[in-house]
C-alpha cells in the first residue's frame, strides 16, 4: 500500500522563489539583535500548534519574536527554531553570529511523510518549502529540524544560551533541563532569556520602513471594514443579536484583506460600550443608540490596525449623545497634537485627561468645590477616572499592544521618536446605573481611537481617512450607506 501511494506521482512544477520584500529588514533587526549579545546562543521559537478542541487546533500564528526576526508571517512554519549561532575568530573573539532557521521542509514523494504525517504532510496541509526556498526567501542558513540533535545546548557551560521562554512551554522546560546538563547554571537561565524577550520587544518601539508600510496597509484595510460595517447598520438593526452581525462583517473583510482581526473585535451597541472590552457581542443594535466599534485588520505580516469608531445606529447622534462625542474628539484632539518627537510618551495621556477632567468639572461632575486641577492630583485627586478609567496610549505593531516588556522608563517615561507608531483613544462611559451621571449621559459610552505615526516634524494620523468629528461620522455613515 505504502509503495502504491509514493508511485507515478508527475513532477512538481517549479516555482520561482524570490527574496521577500522583509529579508533586509529582518537582517537588519537580527543584526542588531546579535550586536547585544556577542557570543550568545540566541533561540528564538515560533512556537507550536495550540489545540482547540479534541484533535482541532487553532489557526496557527508564529510568536511575535520570530515574525520580526525572520519576517515570517501568517501561519507560517509551526515548530521552528530561529538560531543565532555566535561565530568567532581565530583569537577567540566573537565576530557576529550566523541565522539559523530549524524547520520541517518539504517531504519528498518516496517518503512515508508525504502522505501520512498529518502535522507537515502534503497530503494533509500542502506542499512545504524546501531548504533552499526558505534560503532564497529569507537569506539565511536553512536546516532540517529532524537534524536538530543538540545544536541548541552544545557548550551550554562555555557559552550562554538564551532562548525566548514563553514561545513554547514544552520546549522550554526541555531545553532548561538540557542546558543545565551540558554545564549552565540554572539559577542563571530565567534571567539570561528574560534579557533576550526584553532586548527584542524594546527593538521594535521604533518602526522601520518595511514596519510602516505594513502598519499603512493594516489602516487602509481596516478602513474597508468599518464602511462595510456602516453599509450594514440596517441590517445589523433588523436582523436582531445585531453586534454579532457587525463583528462577521469585519471579520469577513479581514480575513479576505488580510491574515484576520488583530484582536477579538468589540461591537458594543447600547450601554455595552460602557464595558471596555465587550468582547461577547451578543447584543441587539438598536435605533437611536450608538455603537462602538473597536477593531482592526491583521494583514499577512501580522501587523495589525487598532481603531475605534463611535457611529450613531440611525446615521444621527442625539444632543446628550453629540455633548459626549464632542468632550471625547477634544480630549483626542489634545492628545494627538501632544505626539511630536522629543515628548515624552506620558503627555498624550496628559494632554487628553486634562480636556476630560474640564468637561466633567464644567458638567459639575466631579465632587463638590474640586477644581481641574484637583482631580488631575495623582495623590490625592482621580475622581475623573469614574467616566475614563484606561490610558490613553499604547503602542501598535505586530501585537495590538506592542512592546509589552519596556521598562516604564522605557515607555511611559521615554521621549517619543520618529518611527513610532500609537493609538490615541481617550473615552467617556457612563454606565446605565450611574447615578452621579446625569440621567441624559446613562448609557452611553463613547471612545475614538486612531493609530498615529511620530515623524520627524510632528506626527501623522496614519488613519485619519476615517471622520472623526460627530458632523463628519454622520456625512459618512449617510454617504456609505446611499452608496455614493
Amino acid at each position: 500500500m505504502r509503495e502504491f501511494i509514493k508511485e507515478d506521482w508527475a513532477p512538481r512544477a517549479i516555482s520561482q522563489v524570490e527574496p521577500a520584500p522583509v529579508a533586509p529588514f529582518a537582517a537588519q533587526r537580527r543584526a542588531r539583535l546579535s550586536a547585544a549579545f556577542p557570543g550568545d546562543r540566541l533561540i528564538i521559537p515560533a512556537g507550536g500548534l495550540k489545540v482547540r478542541s479534541n484533535d482541532c487546533d487553532y489557526t496557527f500564528r508564529p510568536h511575535t519574536a520570530f515574525a520580526y526576526l525572520t519576517g515570517l508571517g501568517a501561519d507560517r512554519e509551526p515548530d521552528a527554531l530561529l538560531v543565532l549561532e555566535p561565530t568567532f575568530d581565530q583569537a577567540g573573539e566573537p565576530t557576529g553570529h550566523e541565522s539559523v532557521l530549524w524547520f520541517a521542509p518539504l517531504a519528498p514523494r518516496d517518503s512515508d511523510d508525504f502522505f501520512s504525517d498529518a502535522r507537515y504532510g502534503e497530503f494533509w496541509v500542502g506542499a512545504r518549502p524546501t531548504l533552499a526556498e526558505i534560503e532564497t526567501e529569507l537569506g539565511l542558513t536553512a536546516r532540517d529540524i529532524a537534524d536538530l540533535g543538540d545544536a541548541l545546548v552544545k557548550d551550554a557551560g562555555t557559552i550562554t544560551v538564551r532562548m525566548v521562554r514563553d514561545a513554547e512551554q514544552s520546549l522550554t522546560a526541555r531545553l532548561d533541563g538540557e542546558r543545565v546538563a551540558n554545564g549552565a547554571a540554572e539559577e542563571n537561565l530565567q534571567e539570561a532569556d528574560g534579557a533576550l524577550a526584553h532586548e527584542v520587544s524594546t527593538m521594535r518601539l521604533t518602526k522601520d520602513e518595511y514596519e510602516i508600510d505594513q502598519m499603512r496597509q493594516a489602516v487602509a484595510a481596516t478602513a474597508v471594514g468599518f464602511e462595510a460595517m456602516i453599509a450594514d447598520l440596517p441590517q445589523a438593526v433588523s436582523r436582531g443579536r445585531g453586534e454579532r452581525w457587525l463583528e462577521g462583517v469585519f471579520g469577513l473583510h479581514a480575513r479576505h484583506q488580510g491574515n484576520g482581526v488583530g484582536y477579538e473585535s468589540i461591537c458594543a451597541a447600547g450601554d455595552h460600550a460602557n464595558t471596555l472590552h465587550w468582547i461577547r457581542n451578543t447584543g441587539e443594535v438598536v435605533d437611536g443608540e450608538l455603537v462602538l466599534i473597536d477593531a482592526g485588520v491583521e494583514v499577512d505580516s501580522l501587523y495589525t490596525a487598532d481603531i475605534t469608531r463611535t457611529l450613531p445606529v440611525n446615521g444621527s447622534f442625539t444632543e446628550a449623545q453629540r455633548e459626549i462625542y464632542a468632550a471625547v474628539y477634544a480630549a483626542q484632539e489634545a492628545g494627538i497634537a501632544a505626539v511630536r518627537p522629543g515628548a515624552k510618551f506620558s503627555d498624550i495621556h496628559a494632554a487628553a485627561i486634562r480636556a476630560i477632567a474640564e468637561h466633567l468639572h464644567a458638567w459639575g461632575l466631579l465632587p463638590e468645590g474640586m477644581t481641574v486641577e484637583d482631580t488631575l492630583d495623582t495623590e490625592h485627586g482621580m475622581h475623573h477616572r469614574r467616566w475614563m478609567v484606561h490610558g490613553t496610549s499604547h503602542h501598535l505593531g505586530l501585537d495590538v499592544h506592542d512592546c509589552a516588556l519596556a521598562t516604564r522608563e522605557e515607555y511611559m517615561d521615554a521621549e517619543l521618536r520618529p518611527g513610532m507608531i500609537l493609538t490615541v483613544e481617550p473615552g467617556l462611559y457612563f454606565k446605565a446605573d450611574d447615578l452621579k451621571a446625569p440621567e441624559r449621559f446613562r448609557g452611553i459610552g463613547v471612545r475614538i481611537e486612531d493609530d498615529v505615526l511620530v515623524t520627524e516634524s510632528g506626527a501623522e494620523n496614519l488613519s485619519a481617512g476615517m471622520p472623526r468629528r460627530y458632523d463628519e461620522v454622520e456625512r459618512w455613515v449617510a454617504r456609505v450607506q446611499s452608496g455614493a
